[in-house]
Parts: structure tokens; C-alpha cells; sequence
């Protein structure tokens, strides 16, 4: 009997890991996402302070902002994706799509990083491309308010960064595809500077790894303890 019970065991498939087990690796670990967005946003608000702009920034600016017009139809679309709008609409998706824990994630990290975006304005206070650079091509409703950083691009980077761990290769790719096409339509109407966008990116993936460290048990950043069954005699 014993016999039968053991080989029945050892033929039983071992159950498939649960994402996120094991050591994170440098992509997955939440400490190595919030110390990188920490220091490219320090980095770049150092330099976007006092309505500084480089030579480098202004020409890398001019050469998305003077695009073709017929970009701006299909970029109007992917824009917002980096709404406050997207925010609940992201969330509404997972929470349908019967994943709370990513809705829950999606919510915060977008609301947050939109939060806080308006308090980092107020810091830096870098003005929009139209006052310090004459001649921008403006598309669309005039962006109001300060230009670093920008919202759209934290918002979106941190509704993607929360989102794909949990999506399969296309949701992947089209996530990866999506996020800097938001970025570089909001330099292509005018409403920001380069740096105005990686100092966004920044701030909205570490305030996603933030709230993942929040979230998670610490023992998620050591090796996985074994759980062995009592042993018969």
C-alpha cells in the first residue's frame, strides 16, 4: 500500500511556479526600478531647473516637434493613454478581467504618480516649449501650466510598468510599443521637452516600485523555503 501511495506521488505533476517566486532578477526587482527612476528624476530636474535648456535637448526637441501634421490624428489617440482618465479605465479592465490585486495596483500607481507630478511642477518650475523656444509648433489644445515633468508619461509608464508582469507576449508588446509612442507624442504637439518626458517616465516607475515594495512580503526578495511533508516510518 505504502508502495502504491509513493509511486502515485512521484508521478503527480509538481505544481507550476506562481510569477514573481524565486530571486528577482535586476527587471523584476523593485528596489533596481525605484533606485533608477529616483536618480533620472533627480538628474533631470537638476537640469530642467531655472528654464535651462540644452543645446542637445532643444535639437532632439525640433526634430520630433517638426513631424508631419498627419501624426497628429492616430498620436491624439495614444496620448491618452497617459490621461488621469486612463487611470480608472485601466483599472476597470483588470478588475473585469478578474485580476483585483492589478486593479488595486493600476489605481494607485496612476493616481499617485499624477498626484505627485503636480507637486514636482511646483519645484522645478520649467515653463512649456512655446515660452522658452520661439517658433514650436503647437498641436491641439494648448497645454496649460508648467512643463516639467510631464504627467502623461509618468502616468503611463506607471500603468505599464504595474501592468506588464501580468500580461502574455502580445499584451507585452504592445505595452512596450505604446509607452514611448505617448512619450514622443507629447514632445511632437508641443506641450514637452525631452526632458520633461524621462524625468515623467521616471517618476512613474518609482512610484510603481514603491508601491510594489509596499505591497509585497519581504521573503519575496530571498530564496523560496522548501515545505517538506512528515516523513512515515
Amino acid at each position: 500500500m505504502t508502495l502504491l501511495t509513493g509511486r502515485r506521488e512521484r508521478h503527480k505533476p509538481a505544481p507550476a511556479p506562481s510569477r514573481g517566486q524565486g530571486r528577482p532578477t535586476p527587471l523584476t526587482d523593485p528596489r533596481v526600478r525605484l533606485s533608477a527612476g529616483a536618480v533620472a528624476l533627480l538628474c533631470t530636474a537638476l537640469a530642467a531647473r531655472g528654464n535651462r535648456v540644452g543645446a542637445s535637448e532643444q535639437r532632439l526637441f525640433l526634430a520630433v516637434n517638426e513631424l508631419p501634421d498627419a501624426l497628429y490624428p492616430p498620436g491624439w489617440v495614444v496620448m491618452q493613454l497617459g490621461t488621469l482618465g486612463a487611470v480608472p479605465a485601466a483599472a476597470a479592465a483588470a478588475w473585469l478581467a478578474g485580476d483585483r490585486e492589478l486593479a488595486g495596483r493600476l489605481a494607485a500607481a496612476g493616481s499617485v504618480t499624477w498626484l505627485l507630478s503636480k507637486g514636482v511642477k511646483l519645484v522645478v518650475r520649467r515653463d512649456r516649449p512655446a515660452i522658452l523656444l520661439p517658433g514650436t509648433r503647437g498641436r491641439g489644445r494648448d497645454a496649460a501650466g508648467l512643463g516639467y515633468l510631464s504627467g502623461h508619461a509618468g502616468v503611463a509608464f506607471a500603468l505599464g510598468a504595474a501592468a506588464l508582469p501580468r500580461l502574455g507576449r502580445r499584451g507585452r508588446v504592445l505595452v512596450l510599443a505604446a509607452l514611448p509612442a505617448v512619450a514622443v507624442m507629447r514632445v511632437y504637439v508641443g506641450a514637452h521637452l525631452p526632458l520633461d518626458i524621462v524625468g515623467g517616465a521616471a517618476l512613474g516607475l518609482a512610484v510603481e516600485a514603491g508601491l510594489e515594495m509596499l505591497a509585497i512580503q519581504p521573503c519575496h526578495y530571498g530564496l523560496d523555503s522548501e515545505v517538506s511533508g512528515p516523513t512515515m516510518a
